[in-house]
């Protein structure tokens, strides 16, 4: 096998695993890499009908990453929706997802939620369903802890939504909190925290604190 050989099995490769990514910018940018390398390894080879179709297979992935880059943050592509604490849709939702929250919010089910599913109506908690378009990306469930705090007790996002961090609209728009006269919210503790610090929130072991100015 010939070095230009490596590099076209390397492009394929990686064209087939971007596939396999559920995150959609993640699959858009792998996608766009594989694709420029099999411009690469066909203009070589001098296979030209290929060169112009992954071309324009970047072209179109570069399209969609800036449009995706520009609505990351944008606060009309998402919509915050409060539900009841033992709302059905939501009790459907976390067990749809029971695995992977499960995995990153361990407590969460055996505290949270009663035998049939639905959140533990016994003590204050808030929910929160935030909503791409008619889809449900993801779900916030805070617990007042009294003396003003909300205590966050999940921050989920399914796969597909992850690289957009939606659940921080709900933190953006602080009325949410202040409304139910919250002045401080705190995250779960041993949180995985890749975006609060954009937020406001500062780093107080084990959480992320969020005051409501």
């Amino acid at each position: 096998m010939t070095w230009i050989d490596a590099i076209g099995w390397a492009g394929s490769a990686l064209l087939v695993f971007s596939l396999l990514q559920a995150r959609v910018l993640r699959l858009r940018i792998l996608n766009t890499i594989a694709c420029l390398v099999l411009v690469f390894f066909n203009a070589v080879i001098e296979v030209w009908p290929m060169v112009a179709m992954n071309v324009v297979l970047v072209l179109i992935n570069v399209f969609f990453i800036v449009k995706l880059l520009r609505e990351r943050h944008d606060e009309a592509v998402y919509s915050v929706i409060e539900v009841d604490e033992g709302d059905g849709y939501l009790a459907h939702f976390l067990g749809t997802h029971e695995g992977e929250i499960a995995h990153f919010f361990p407590e969460f089910f055996a505290a949270v939620t009663d035998a049939s599913g639905a959140i533990d109506v016994r003590h204050e908690r808030y929910a929160y369903l935030i909503a791409s378009g008619d889809e449900t990306v993801g779900a916030v469930v805070v617990r007042d802890t009294g003396d003003g705090v909300a205590q966050v007790e999940l921050d989920y996002v399914t796969p597909r939504y992850r690289d957009f961090t939606p659940g921080e609209f709900v933190y953006r728009r602080s009325g949410l909190f202040r409304d139910r006269g919250f002045r401080t919210v705190l995250t779960a503790p041993g949180m995985v925290a890749p975006y609060y610090e954009r937020l406001g929130f500062v780093r107080q072991e084990p959480h992320w604190r969020l005051d409501l100015t």
